[in-house]
């Protein structure tokens, strides 16, 4: 995922606004605030990564072919010409 996409851009810049606030307000020099705004980004960039990981659909398991059940015979019984002679 690309880092400039237009939601990682948005996100970024929602996280960047308390740094550009502290900016204006005298807080923060302009060095440190062009420090931090990349880290802004990287956040963003995070957060819409785990968005998109969190909500993306996942694709139901398939089931499992369903093996045909083994049919049981029960054994043919011996007839009286069958049996082996026990002499």
């Amino acid at each position: 995922m690309s880092p400039l996409r237009w939601d990682v851009l948005v996100v970024g810049f929602v996280l960047a606004l308390p740094v550009l606030a502290l900016g204006l307000r005298g807080d923060l020099t302009t060095e440190e605030m062009v420090t931090r705004l990349p880290w802004c980004l990287a956040a963003g960039w995070g957060v819409v990564a785990l968005l998109r990981a969190v909500t993306t659909a996942s694709t139901p398991a398939r089931p499992a072919k369903q093996a045909r059940p083994a049919v049981v015979r029960p054994a043919a019984e011996p007839t009286d010409d069958e049996h082996s002679p026990t002499d």
